[in-house]
């Protein structure tokens, strides 16, 4: 196993979720950790969702980037039908690629079995070509999940503020039958094992480059 790590500084993060909740569920941990190892500036974008559910959307990503400059965008389009609107998604993505530099993007896997996940994590590609984009996972019914390529790691107190804050911040979708602490905790826990550390989430990772000398000007 061969431990990788972020350059020092402030990071520029984009996070792209196709429902309210996905962003925090996949990544939330790793979103607080980075929270409070340096600076951070996100721009939260959320494909689906209006009332509610796009209120408790706005707490969370204060909640979960606590201290970081966050811009929450929404694209209001209709949830489950998103590859109906594939063009205004796309042209949502290339909008928000126009306006902030990225150092990493976070965004659902492509092998997810939702096809409003996988819209997104396919397009995201295709408009930030330079940046690092880490694909996160969504437990669900489908039983969809697999191996993935890249691990964060997580103490226990992390992995626990996020399944508080997660509660906390989502009361709307608490009475789901695979909503619980067990789930997540669950779901941390494994890649924690498969990572030699507490707790971790994991990501799928389809390109990325191993730079041998930082000092050089491309």
């Amino acid at each position: 196993m061969f431990s990788l790590r972020l350059p020092a500084g402030p990071l520029r993060i984009v996070c792209l979720g196709a429902h309210p909740d996905d962003i925090e569920i996949g990544c939330g941990g790793t979103l607080l950790s980075l929270s409070e190892q340096r600076g951070i500036q996100a721009v939260v974008a959320i494909a689906t969702g209006s009332g509610v559910r796009l209120a408790e959307a706005t707490k969370a990503a204060s909640r979960f980037l606590p201290g970081a400059e966050v811009d929450v965008r929404v694209m209001g389009l209709r949830d489950g039908f998103l590859p109906m609107h594939w063009g205004a998604v796309k042209e949502g993505l290339e909008q928000i690629a126009g306006s902030t530099t990225a150092d990493i993007v976070f965004a659902p896997r492509h092998r997810d079995a939702h096809q409003d996940h996988r819209l997104i994590a396919e397009l995201a590609p295709t408009v930030w070509r330079h940046a690092l984009i880490l694909n996160y996972e969504i437990p669900k019914w489908d039983g969809d999940l697999g191996r993935v390529s890249h691990y964060v790691p997580l103490d226990a107190e992390t992995a626990r503020r996020k399944v508080a804050l997660l509660n906390e911040c989502f009361p709307s979708q608490t009475d789901r039958d695979w909503w619980d602490d067990e789930t997540f905790l669950a779901m941390m826990r494994l890649r924690g094992v498969e990572s030699r550390s507490p707790y971790a989430e994991g990501f799928d990772v389809a390109k990325a480059v191993l730079a041998t000398d930082t000092g050089r000007e491309r």
